[in-house]
């Protein structure tokens, strides 16, 4: 039991700390452009993936194995907001596919406490599969316009002397 759930446990390790180091990536990239929400969202989401790895890494430790800490895949260098949300979202979409198999296996071998840890994670991945597919949508219905107001705004707060958003 301990080693096919630490096993997986270390996997979906990997995949996290993949997605904290693209969505850090975007949100560099996206702040840098001047797109406030965008920036946001994928800080706030890379911060929610710190907390999966956090998740993760408890339950391996209870189960007597170490935490491996290298990131699945490395960042893939995407500058275009469209192609940042398309990569998002199947990103989200490969790890609820995974963690929905990952949570079946894990109660295959009788660890019924990672298997509902992968399931309430699941829940927060189809969150941000959520968000990341309306934002998308947004983008494909108002065009660059859709950006070009999140860029006036920080324009319009910093001549108003006013802080932008993080």
């Amino acid at each position: 039991m301990r080693e096919k759930s630490i096993e997986l446990l270390n996997r979906a390790v990997a995949d996290e700390l993949s997605a904290i180091h693209q969505y850090m990536y975007f949100h560099f990239h996206c702040d840098d452009q001047g797109y406030d929400l965008m920036a946001a969202l994928f800080k706030r989401t890379a911060i929610e993936e710190m907390g999966h790895v956090e998740r993760f890494a408890e339950r391996i430790l209870f189960l007597k194995g170490d935490v491996g800490m290298n990131a699945a895949a490395e960042v893939k260098p995407i500058r275009d907001v469209t192609e940042m949300l398309k990569t998002a979202t199947a990103m989200e979409q490969q790890s609820i596919e995974d963690y929905n198999r990952w949570a079946i296996d894990c109660g295959a071998e009788a660890d019924a406490i990672s298997k509902q840890l992968f399931e309430s994670v699941i829940a927060d991945e189809e969150r941000h599969f959520d968000r990341y597919d309306t934002e998308l949508g947004n983008l494909e219905k108002f065009g660059e316009n859709y950006l070009v107001l999140q860029s006036m705004e920080r324009s319009k707060a910093s001549a108003s002397g006013g802080e932008t958003a993080d």
